[in-house]
């Protein structure tokens, strides 16, 4: 996981947005969200969307953050996603040639958010509806176990800071307020998973960040789940603040269990 400003910050990278927080003991500074790119949005977008390079980078690894960056806000479980890549035309929307291109897609192919299919193209990932179930799985044990630990482990401050994700929303008026509410939500689980204190759990969650982003943000508006989603928040920021380990783990896990429930109901992936 990348640093930022310093060795004991953490920052988690979400669709459009850092979460920067600063240490665990008394250089603590509270969460802040930052913009990181101009691709923040209500929800993320059908099509992808290209910004300028960065300066300060080899221009493979410039195209290579701009490039997972679109792919990261690309709404790919939506049915109407483009999901094939044309290398001709990223080249022109870049303005690069086609070397730095390909090494950057190389680079993502290895990640497993590309698929280059000879004589076919190139692809963004999707899985399939059983390999999201046991990712949202996976992810409800990984950020349970996180949330177990952060009250042993976190600070009061820290703890305190969740209130900044969740606050400012309620359940009656969420839907005036989808897009920052899409991009708290996201970043309250992020949060948790790190004041777990556990380089692991933060390393095997990372890898599954992706995908189970990618289905948040598309569940997020369907059957009321916003409105649902603020009232487990708050909850689980009370029994986390409470130091109650147990009832901290299992909210947390019952919560993640419910977008999995959600999934296997109502969401149909091609």
């Amino acid at each position: 996981m990348l640093v930022y400003g310093m060795p004991e910050a953490r920052k988690y990278l979400s669709f459009g947005c850092v979460l920067i927080y600063w240490g665990r003991r008394a250089d603590f500074r509270s969460v802040v969200v930052v913009k990181f790119r101009r691709l923040c949005c209500v929800m993320a977008d059908l099509q992808l969307k290209i910004v300028p390079l960065a300066d300060g980078l080899s221009l493979k690894a410039r195209t290579y953050e701009a490039l997972k960056g679109a792919i990261t806000n690309l709404n790919i479980y939506d049915p109407g996603a483009e999901l094939k890549l044309d290398e001709r035309d990223l080249s022109e929307r870049f303005g690069v040639s086609r070397t730095p291109l390909r090494e950057a897609l190389a680079q993502l192919e290895s990640e497993g958010l590309v698929r280059i299919v000879a004589r076919k193209g190139i692809f963004i990932v999707r899985k399939t509806k059983s390999e999201i179930l046991d990712m949202i799985t996976v992810w409800a044990a990984l950020e349970s176990m996180a949330a177990r630990l952060a009250t042993k482990e976190a600070t009061d401050e820290e703890l305190a800071s969740l209130h900044e994700l969740v606050d400012s929303f309620s359940s009656d008026k969420v839907a005036a307020k989808l897009g920052e509410y899409s991009d708290a939500n996201i970043l309250f689980h992020q949060a948790i998973i790190g004041m777990g204190g556990c380089p692991l759990i933060s390393k095997m969650a990372e890898e599954l960040f992706f995908h189970v982003r990618a289905i948040r943000n598309r569940t997020i508006v369907e059957q009321d789940r916003a409105k649902r989603s603020i009232v487990d928040h708050k909850e689980i920021v009370a029994a986390l603040e409470a130091r109650d380990t147990e009832r901290a783990e299992r909210l947390v896990r019952e919560h993640t269990l419910k977008l999995r429930d959600h999934v296997e109901r109502f969401v149909e992936i091609e």
